[in-house]
């Protein structure tokens, strides 16, 4: 089947684009909504059905080559189907640096050059294709690396190209994705937007309105949540993206910790005022003075330079944060060890074993990528990197030595994270990433 077509080319970049727009847009809601891949899965097969259908199929000649191409090679099929969704999951999360733009502009009120910006977002992103590249033996080849989210839409192919026959009183898998996805999607618009209320429903805080305990123990928002329950499909699975994509044990295990971290760590800590706990919210993501207020950012940082101010921080005051932040931040820097230990207990003995009937089908049928094109892509765009935190007046701030000390800690930390997020289909540190970057707070 001919699988880079002119229709894999177009839908693809396009899909791309798209998402790409769409998910750093959503970003920036309180209630950030993400358009995964299965979007663009679902939408370019009448697409490319539709292309199939009308384009011309005669060949076009590349002026000055003795290469051509056809508009329409025959039958939208499943390899080209494959091959969009990619593109399209390639711009389908958002970018991190993007996070830092914002932060410097936003928050500190400081322009970036936008060369520059585009530099950081596009070094960075080309740096996670070579390391995928270095690790695709361990990741991909290895029978025991399935990516849990990968089978949802590899069903769904299946479903969408696969001719059935419709068993009597019963469904075909198509026809009964469709009704599923019809459903969700009417759904969807009652609690985004008919009736936004029902997104978290706190019966404590409705009974006890006036009561500040009330409000810490049973606020969806800014408090623990006991007694709160949605209505809203995106709020109860938004700690695992895709639950009905994720193995059981991951999902109890997720469960236990949050119950342990929620419900008897964080109260523990917070009424028995573990770290000055009780004069700043419960659940905040700000940084906060000694006597509660708002941390004065500009009073320990020079807004020119963005250098730290010792002299300023000795005379206001060090940082505070709110008590689950704090065993946030902590607990992630041992949730990142814990990964590696944990790889290597449960999974060392399995990383050097690729071979099996699906890996041998494939070097048989396709060649695969040379290793060398992943070498070389991963010092090109270190060397990209390097120049651009050096170059643009040192606008940001990391000097060469800091963006090889990145490259290392993303050498030793792809590896185990990737086997995680394979065989569980939990990305390890994911939320308190999102949460640091996404806070004015200095000391991340």
């Amino acid at each position: 089947m001919p699988c880079l077509t002119f229709r894999t080319w177009v839908l693809g970049i396009v899909s791309c684009a798209i998402l790409s727009f769409l998910n750093q847009f959503f970003t920036y809601r309180q209630n950030a909504l993400s358009i995964s891949s299965v979007s663009a899965q679902i939408l370019v097969l009448p697409a490319g059905k539709l292309m199939a259908a009308y384009l011309p199929r005669k060949s076009i000649q590349i002026p000055a080559t003795k290469w051509s191409f056809s508009l329409n090679p025959g039958p939208f099929n499943m390899k080209e189907h494959v091959l969009i969704t990619i593109f399209a999951n390639s711009g389908s999360n958002t970018v991190y640096p993007v996070n830092i733009v914002t932060i410097v502009k936003a928050f500190y009120g400081r322009g970036i050059n936008l060369i520059a910006a585009m530099m950081l977002s596009q070094s960075t992103q080309m740096l996670g294709y070579g390391w995928a590249g270095i690790f695709r033996r361990f990741l991909v080849d290895s029978p025991y690396m399935w990516w849990p989210s990968n089978l949802v839409q590899v069903s769904l192919f299946q479903a969408l190209h696969d001719v059935e026959v419709r068993p009597k009183r019963g469904q075909t898998r198509l026809q009964f994705f469709f009704l599923v996805f019809i459903s969700s999607f009417a759904y969807y618009i009652v609690p985004n937007y008919l009736f936004p209320s029902i997104t978290a429903l706190s019966f404590v805080c409705w009974i006890w309105k006036d009561s500040v305990t009330a409000q810490i123990t049973g606020s969806d928002r800014h408090g623990l949540g006991i007694g709160s329950f949605a209505l809203d499909w995106s709020t109860v699975s938004s700690f695992l993206l895709s639950p009905l994509a994720t193995p059981c044990f991951a999902i109890v295990n997720t469960m236990v910790g949050f119950f342990i971290v929620i419900y008897i760590l964080i109260p523990t800590a917070y009424w028995t005022n573990s770290y000055d706990a009780r004069k700043f919210p419960i659940i905040s993501s700000h940084v906060f003075a000694s006597d509660g207020s708002r941390y004065n950012v500009t009073r320990v940082m020079n807004q020119s330079t963005f250098e730290f101010n010792l002299h300023g921080y000795d005379s206001y005051g060090k940082i505070n944060l709110s008590i689950f932040f704090i065993y946030t931040c902590g607990l992630s820097f041992g949730t990142l060890t814990a990964t590696k230990s944990h790889v290597a207990l449960f999974y060392g003995r399995h990383l050097d074993k690729f071979n099996n009937v699906h890996t041998r089908l494939i070097k048989k049928n396709y060649e695969a990528v040379p290793q060398w094109w992943f070498h070389a892509l991963l010092m090109i765009v270190i060397g990209l990197s390097i120049l651009t935190c050096e170059g643009f007046g040192g606008q940001l701030l990391l000097p060469y030595w800091g963006v090889i000390l990145a490259a290392l800690l993303a050498m030793l930390f792809t590896l185990p994270i990737g086997v995680i997020t394979a065989t569980t289909n939990q990305v390890s540190d994911r939320l308190t990433a999102k949460l640091c970057l996404r806070n004015e707070c200095l000391t991340c």
